[in-house]
């Protein structure tokens, strides 16, 4: 949004879903306005029905526009022609470059300065839906946005089908940017699409992301070190729960291990991830906390005991995106 401009607590209506629609409505969100958008939940966009069930979008294809402090009916411009210098790549001019993005937890603010520059050069943008989506704003007007965000547990584009797009779009001879929320190479799938890519002899650029796995402590004053208290960390996937033959993590191990814990993708497993912990000698009372939606105006966190973490979470309706952090350092709050 314009920087002269703040949308903070009026009600907005986005009357019409189009391609820069995405990034219109997180810059919104992030900006504190109270955001309908005029159509059907089945009808949005994946990283827009996501919004919607979590509850910070509302869908209203009956909505009287006399009702919104402000109502946005057209696309608004984005930004102008890309530099002149591109980011990349060696190889064949025919054929162009993958741009593997990581884009932080959400805020804009955190992204690289060679992130926006990728943004800005991008032909085809092809995004997550936990990216900082209102960063697209920088991207030019002719960009071609594709949204392949996964939903736990509901919608999602498989990754084979992710992959092809970034080669069809780079044998075309466009320069593609890969989006992600975090760091691709960490629980992103970032190596997979790399390999992909170079497999068909397209040239790859990383730029590194914030991970969730320390960001998301840090802005809840959490910090996964502390000399004092522990001497390194441990991140773990948890989107399968320990005893399922998918999992290849050995929870014993971690139990034993005396660093601080951090779980990701995890919120759905969280008891069953607790009882393992606990049954493999970690006390009950070691202290957790889960915080959801870090670096969004609708960040939360609520700590507990190990024993009781998951059922504090439930109560307090903490759900995904979310990372919990367990061990002595999840009581701090060093922001306070």
């Amino acid at each position: 949004m314009s920087p002269e401009l703040s949308f903070a607590g009026l009600s907005v209506l986005v009357a019409q879903i189009g391609p820069h629609s995405v990034a219109t409505v997180h810059a919104l969100l992030r900006d504190g306005a109270r955001v309908s958008v005029g159509a059907a939940l089945a009808d949005l966009p994946t990283s827009l029905r996501d919004l919607a069930e979590r509850g910070l979008v509302t869908p209203d294809t009956q909505a009287d526009s006399t009702a919104y402090d402000v109502v946005l009916r057209g696309e608004p411009s984005t930004s102008p022609a890309p530099p002149t210098e591109p980011l990349v790549a060696q190889g064949d001019s025919s054929v162009g470059t993958v741009t593997l993005l990581g884009g932080g937890i959400g805020d804009p603010g955190l992204l690289t300065v060679a992130g926006i520059e990728a943004i800005r050069q991008a032909d085809v943008i092809v995004h997550d839906r936990l990216a900082p989506l209102s960063a697209l704003r920088h991207a030019r007007d002719d960009v071609h946005v594709v949204d392949v965000g996964k939903i736990p547990r509901g919608e999602f584009t498989p990754q084979e089908r992710i992959n092809d797009l970034l080669v069809e779009h780079a044998l075309a001879g466009r320069n593609v940017l890969r989006l992600k929320g975090g760091d691709n190479f960490v629980f992103g799938r970032g190596g997979e699409e790399a390999e992909a890519c170079v497999a068909r002899g397209i040239p790859v650029v990383v730029i590194p992301g914030i991970s969730s796995s320390i960001a998301a402590p840090a802005l809840a004053g959490i910090p996964v070190t502390h000399r004092s208290l522990v001497q390194g960390f441990t991140v773990v996937s948890a989107h399968v729960p320990p005893g399922d033959p998918r999992s290849t993590l050995d929870w014993a191990a971690i139990a034993r291990s005396r660093t601080t814990l951090v779980v990701l993708m995890g919120v759905a497993t969280l008891g069953a991830v607790a009882d393992t912990l606990v049954a493999e000698g970690l006390p009950p009372t070691t202290p957790a906390a889960v915080v959801a939606d870090a670096g969004l105006p609708s960040m939360r966190t609520v700590r507990a005991p190990l024993s009781e973490i998951d059922a504090t979470a439930r109560r307090d309706g903490l759900s995904a995106p979310a990372v919990v952090v367990i061990g002595d350092v999840a009581a701090l709050d060093v922001l306070r």
